[in-house]
């Protein structure tokens, strides 16, 4: 497959990337980028990874079994950001601000900022395109999201996938699709961020949820009933935000809620099997390993819904195993016996 060109609109140069975050996202993100012709550096704490990515083309510890483009690697984020025009942000949601804030003045002045996050944050109820904005100091509209059906591990194979880039300006959407388009990677541009982030935050809580019935035994029936009405809860939260109904039926909403919630690649899935099998939280987490974003962010989104008067049930079971309020056994009891009810967003 061919790659396209990531060059800056009226320009023959490659965009300069910086890519904050080197594990399975990040680097797989990186690789996109340098795939579509971007000029890569990819940056992490971990030293033996940014060696291993510039001289070995490899990240074992995230993508073993990868070999990457040529890109370079490094713990030095004043050598990752010098020059570049277009900063993508893939760290744990909930760490983003405190490390951003400490490289702000790294970033140059007309960079765009691309956020791969997926999550609310606990305290503020913030979505990451607004934190990013303001831990950066960068305008809403220089900054974009990046959320589809987009498991790390199958785009690092370079299998086929699409996904959606949401900005507040058309220019700058359209500056990071063109970017990160290549032979097997295709973004569609979308100005609806709000959407396309609530969708990237609640489905991996739904997520967690499926992961916990089917951990338990239940089937494909159970599934179905969790996604769909799962897909009600984002559609709710979201419209109450102000964001737009046929982006909960697109790409980054029903697409990335089917491919987060069936897959065993996805982390909240398995973190939710996992409990469902009988692991404490703690001991979910271990076997997991890397980041599963629903586990923190539930909490902020339920108190998100909760502020606009938005009933999530399935979210709200989710928190109570979670905290231990609610025993896993009675979560599927605790739905099923709610009042009846016509099917609805409303």
């Amino acid at each position: 497959m061919s790659a396209a060109t990531g060059a800056a609109p009226g320009s023959a140069a490659p965009v300069r990337a910086a890519v904050l975050g080197s594990g399975s996202w990040g680097t797989t993100f990186a690789m996109v980028l340098a795939d579509a012709g971007c000029d890569v550096t990819l940056w992490g704490r971990d030293e033996a990874v940014a060696r291993s990515v510039g001289d070995d083309r490899r990240n074992e510890k995230y993508l073993p079994g990868v070999e990457l483009p040529v890109m370079a690697g490094t713990t030095d984020a004043a050598e990752a950001l010098a020059g570049a025009s277009l900063v993508v942000v893939a760290i744990p949601s909930q760490v983003s601000r405190a490390t951003l804030e400490g490289l702000a003045h790294l970033v140059e002045p007309d960079a765009v900022v691309v956020s791969l996050m997926k999550g609310v944050e606990l305290t503020t109820d913030k979505r990451m395109s607004q934190v990013v904005s303001e831990a950066l100091g960068v305008p809403a509209e220089r900054v974009a999201v990046v959320s589809g059906p987009n498991l790390a591990p199958e785009i690092a194979a370079r299998q086929p996938t699409a996904t959606v880039v949401a900005s507040t300006s058309d220019e700058t959407a359209r500056f990071v699709a063109t970017a990160c388009a290549n032979g097997y990677f295709r973004p569609y541009t979308n100005d609806d961020v709000v959407g396309v982030e609530l969708c990237g935050a609640v489905k991996n809580i739904i997520a967690l949820a499926v992961g916990m019935a089917q951990g338990r035994g239940f089937g494909w029936n159970t599934t179905a009933t969790l996604i769909t009405r799962g897909l009600v809860e984002i559609t709710r939260l979201g419209l109450a935000l102000g964001a737009e109904v046929e982006t909960f039926s697109g790409l980054a909403g029903m697409g990335d809620l089917v491919a987060t919630c069936a897959s065993p690649l996805s982390r909240n899935h398995t973190l939710g099997k996992h409990l469902g099998q009988g692991l404490s939280l703690e001991e979910a987490l271990k076997v997991t390993g890397g980041t599963a974003e629903g586990v923190k962010s539930s909490q902020s989104v339920l108190e998100l819904a909760g502020k606009h008067g938005i009933d999530m049930p399935i979210t709200a079971g989710v928190v109570g195993v979670l905290s231990g309020a609610l025993p896993l056994s009675e979560l599927a009891v605790a739905l099923l016996s709610r009042p009846q009810k016509s099917e609805g967003v409303y």
